[in-house]
């Protein structure tokens, strides 16, 4: 047996093997699933709109007149018009002064992390952030400061007891397996008083939350307060790619220096003319927003009457928390034999012993199929022997004395005691600790840094030439900017040469 085939076997017998499901059609509430018609009950398509006949003729206009591919990456020649037009109008939908788009939700996350933080910084990551952005922390080469899920009072002590170089605080806003929401205006203030920036994902918030589904952020009033917001295209927008949005002074600098926009293909054009067409319709029919609200609120109060222990909320994620593995996938196949696709989530995505099925509501259901769902999964759970009522409810706050903070398993804290040592080595990438460099590119022949780049503004200043200004100098109430975050290796050698010619 092969080494490949041994770990296979592994996986299988943990309970952890996974295959690629065929979904035949459009992301409507209803699809076949590998030829058999079932209610769709795990898309991210929240608002319906990734099989809207407006989103599809949008599309289908996009590769007519720009054709399917961009052809280069954004600073080559990949930048079209139709690119420009979308981050202009994400810009002004989310209230900030620039936009830019990036070819996935973690291109984006990955490349404004390690942007922003580098050698001699840290950040501070939620321990239920989204793989995306626990890859971007280990890709940053940053020390890396895992905090205990929205406990504030952890991550205060955690920036007290870790006060050396730039600090980054960086959180999901609504969490993609539970569907809670990070406390957003707590982080903020704690960035503010200890000078830290930070970069909030608005993946699963963006059409769900605040006014006109802006998301999180704008519910909570801090646009101004928040350096990067991180968005994706591919989740209520029905598309695909991903845009961070930011001040105009950060985007330039964004645009210098986040390596997957620098060395990727732009997005297509028809992904980004779908994406304009959803966009409007957010902005023209909120409704849809509030649909969304009625459906998770409908689904909610079937699942409870099922006896399943779901709080009720309009947060169209619902966790339904079995334990173990192979019980996760056993639900999931009974499921689907009464004709409802939930997907069974297990480790790494979530903490070992909270494998789960991850339902989530869409505005285009109807609440009769969402009530029928409900006594679908409770009928496959007590065939099982699954008593509903006994099942976990999602874990409320954690609240834990700073002075017993441990350090957290980085892989999302999983028990990984039991599997195999390369098998965990691939699943969980322990080679070493979070803030370590596991990819360690272009080590040899680090270039001189800007002379007095020692923050975003500064470095462009430098490059530019162009008097410097931190933003401590446009806002005097804010606190003292960090050191200079990484910059890319060859974008440095592009600007050494330039000079030099």
């Amino acid at each position: 047996m092969s080494e490949i085939e041994e770990r296979l076997a592994e996986l299988e017998r943990l309970g952890l093997n996974r295959r690629l499901r065929l979904v035949s059609g459009p992301q409507g509430p209803t699809v076949l699933l590998d030829g058999a018609p079932v209610l769709l009950l795990c898309s991210n398509n929240y608002l319906g709109l990734a099989d809207h006949p407006r989103v599809r003729e949008a599309a289908a206009e996009a590769a007519m007149r720009w054709g399917v591919g961009a052809g280069a990456s954004r600073l080559v020649s990949g930048t079209m018009t139709i690119h420009g037009r979308l981050e202009e109008r994400l810009a002004d939908f989310k209230r900030s002064q620039a936009a830019v788009l990036f070819g996935s939700g973690y291109l984006a996350n990955i490349g404004v992390i390690a942007a922003l933080a580098g050698r001699g910084d840290t950040v501070f990551s939620d321990e239920l952030n989204h793989a995306s952005i626990v890859d971007g922390c280990r890709l940053a080469r940053a020390e890396v400061v895992v905090y205990r899920h929205r406990d504030v009072e952890h991550l205060a002590w955690s920036l007290e007891k870790h006060r050396r170089g730039g600090a980054l605080i960086v959180t999901d806003s609504v969490f993609s397996m539970d569907g809670d929401v990070a406390p957003l205006e707590e982080i903020a203030e704690l960035a503010g008083a200890f000078g830290a920036r930070l970069v909030v994902d608005e993946a699963h918030a963006t059409g769900i939350l605040g006014p006109g589904g802006r998301g999180a952020v704008a519910e909570a009033g801090l646009q101004r307060e928040v350096d990067v917001v991180i968005g994706t295209l591919g989740k209520a927008l029905g598309s695909y790619g991903a845009y961070a949005c930011a001040s105009a002074e950060m985007v330039r600098y964004l645009i210098n220096t986040a390596r997957p926009l620098i060395f990727s293909t732009a997005p297509s054009p028809p992904a980004i003319g779908g994406a304009l067409a959803a966009l409007g319709l957010l902005e023209q029919r909120p409704h849809r927003v509030q649909r969304l609200h009625a459906n998770a609120r409908a689904l909610r109060r079937a699942l409870a009457a099922e006896g399943f222990p779901i709080d009720q909320s309009d947060m169209p994620i619902t966790p339904l928390i079995v334990g173990e593995e192979r019980a996760a996938m056993r639900l999931c196949q009974a499921a689907l034999q009464r004709g409802v696709f939930a997907q069974a989530i297990r480790p790494p995505t979530v903490p070992s012993g909270s494998s789960r099925l991850r339902l989530a509501a869409m505005a285009s259901h109807t609440q009769s199929e969402l009530e029928l769902a409900a006594g679908a999964l409770g009928d496959a759970a007590r065939a099982l022997g699954l008593a509903p009522e006994a099942m976990q409810a999602p874990a409320p706050e954690r609240v834990a004395a700073p002075e017993l903070a441990e350090e957290l398993d980085p892989a999302y804290g999983v028990e990984r005691s039991g599997i195999a040592e390369p098998l965990r080595d691939a699943l969980f990438d322990v080679a070493g600790p979070l803030g370590d460099a596991p990819f360690d590119v272009e080590r040899d022949g680090e270039l001189p840094e800007v002379a007095g780049a020692d923050s975003p503004e500064r470095w462009l200043a430098a490059a530019s030439h162009e008097p410097p200004q931190t933003r401590a100098e446009q806002d005097p109430q804010r606190p003292k900017e960090p050191p200079r975050p990484n910059a890319p290796f060859d974008f440095e050698r592009e600007l050494s040469d330039a000079r030099a010619a």
